[in-house]
């Protein structure tokens, strides 16, 4: 009987799937007549704007995932804050932010100092079969709605958020970027690439097939115009294996020994530099650079390096995006004014207990608005 009264509802579910991949078209090989910059770009390792590797700037991108809080706060005002480029501009970096344990006050502090803030989800949930088979309302939900609640606790501009990362770097197939062009979001940040890595592939958009592997399916298999994809380019380990984020390389050197992880870092660094220049991501996770007293020091020592190289430049990921829409030479890039931004102000209030209707746990929020009357969370992004 359970069974006869939960068909109706299988078989509705089925054919609301299939009917969602039936309004999408399949991606077809990449056409590069019909697909230009500044809109559109295929799935290449071809340098932007046919740019030799020696006029080609070498972007470095720092990334650091997860909730913003008054422990890693000191991490990135110690390392981060004050660093330049060789051109004097502010050299950058980007936060894949999620919101529980968030404190949007260091959120706004960090967007004052010319950070970017990107989306990470509203509950960065388990298991990752969630994000594998989340459904288009669900990421809306989790990104959608968290770019709402991000602008309205830190009180930054709604349009400077622009990116995502899924969490566990799980892909949702074609649904996650569908929700992204449907809803104004710029580029996704979470898709590693294993095999890409020698001659790495460059950002591209999905109006055409991706040649990129597929490491965390289900990957997208649609023609998708509007969002970009900035390829996650997995290092290489010890050993050779790939690893998409530095915390989770297999095979590396001891995390004290500063001189065998600046090394360590340099080679990874010098297949990009040495090769075509696609983007060179340092992806982490903040307590490793914490943890690990080496690691940090080798970590800050490439960054005082780089940031003296005249072709080299750390910024931000949504810097390399607008760079590769229209792309220019080194020596032209150099000379462009630094990127500026109005500050935001900050009112400072604390609220709490806020009680979590979705566990049933008080939690205590540190933001530049006045206080919401329940814990924000899936669903009510804004605590209403």
């Amino acid at each position: 009987m359970k069974w006869i009264v939960l068909l109706p509802l299988l078989l509705a579910l089925t054919f609301a799937e299939e009917a969602e991949d039936n309004e999408l078209k399949i991606a077809e090989e990449c056409d590069r007549e019909a697909c230009k910059l500044p809109e559109c770009r295929c799935s290449s390792s071809d340098i932007p704007g046919g740019l030799k590797p020696r006029n080609t700037p070498q972007f470095v991108t720092v990334t650091f995932d997860d909730a913003v809080n008054v422990l890693n706060i000191e991490t990135y005002r110690a390392i981060l804050y004050n660093r330049r480029n060789s051109n004097g501009c502010n050299a950058g970096a980007t936060f894949y932010v999620n919101h529980e344990y968030t404190n949007y006050q260091l959120v706004n502090e960090l967007y004052n100092r010319g950070y970017e803030i990107a989306l990470h989800s509203i509950t960065h949930r388990t298991p990752n079969s969630f994000w594998a088979t989340a459904t288009y309302e669900d990421l809306v939900k989790e990104f959608v709605d968290q770019r709402r609640q991000m602008s309205h606790f830190a009180n930054i501009p709604m349009n400077a958020i622009q990116g995502i990362r899924k969490p566990f770097l799980q892909l949702s197939g074609n649904t996650s970027f569908l929700m992204m062009a449907n809803h104004g979001l710029k580029y996704d940040c979470s898709w590693p690439s294993n095999v890409h890595t020698d001659h790495a592939l460059w950002p591209y958009t999905l109006d055409h097939a991706s040649t990129q592997d597929c490491p965390i399916g289900p990957c997208p298999t649609a023609s998708i115009p509007g969002p970009w994809v900035m390829p996650m380019i997995s290092w290489r380990d010890l050993n050779n294996f790939p690893c998409s984020m530095v915390d989770t390389c297999v095979f590396f050197p001891d995390r004290e020994d500063e001189d065998e992880w600046f090394k360590f870092i340099m080679s990874n660094f010098e297949r990009h530099y040495f090769g075509n220049r696609a983007p060179f991501g340092f992806f982490v996770h903040e307590w490793y650079i914490r943890e690990y007293s080496g690691v940090r020091k080798a970590f800050i020592r490439f960054m005082d390096v780089i940031n003296n190289i005249p072709d080299v430049f750390m910024v931000n990921s949504n810097e390399v995006i607008e760079w590769v829409k229209n792309p220019i030479p080194v020596n032209e890039y150099r000379e462009k004014r630094c990127p500026s931004h109005t500050p935001s102000v900050c009112r400072h209030a604390s609220c709490g207990p806020l009680r979590g209707e979705h566990n049933n746990l008080d939690y205590w929020m540190q933001i530049c608005t006045s206080c919401p009357r329940n814990y924000p969370w899936f669903g009510n992004p804004l605590g209403q």
